[in-house]
């Protein structure tokens, strides 16, 4: 089934406490030289038939009204690939 990704990230001149937590982490447990972490949220939408220029259309929409708020957020949308978990 074709799927569509919705990423979803706290603009840069927001605070993310969550990231930095995860920053003050990473040394603590030995790995080194990340200098920053921004954490955010993924959406996997999947649909039954073709991915068109409108359903995009209609993803735009839900990330802007549900997805995402606008206001401290911004989002990505693209197809997903064949992905392979790691």
């Amino acid at each position: 089934m074709p799927r569509v990704v919705v990423d979803v990230m706290p603009k840069p001149e927001i605070l993310d406490p969550q990231g930095k937590a995860v920053l003050g982490a990473l040394p603590r447990l030995g790995f080194v030289g990340v200098t920053d972490v921004r954490q955010g949220k993924r959406f996997e939408l999947e649909f039954a038939g073709e991915i068109t220029d409108a359903v995009l259309a209609e993803v735009h929409e839900m990330a802007e009204t549900l997805l995402s708020n606008p206001v401290i957020e911004y989002y990505t949308v693209h197809l997903a690939e064949a992905e392979q978990p790691a």
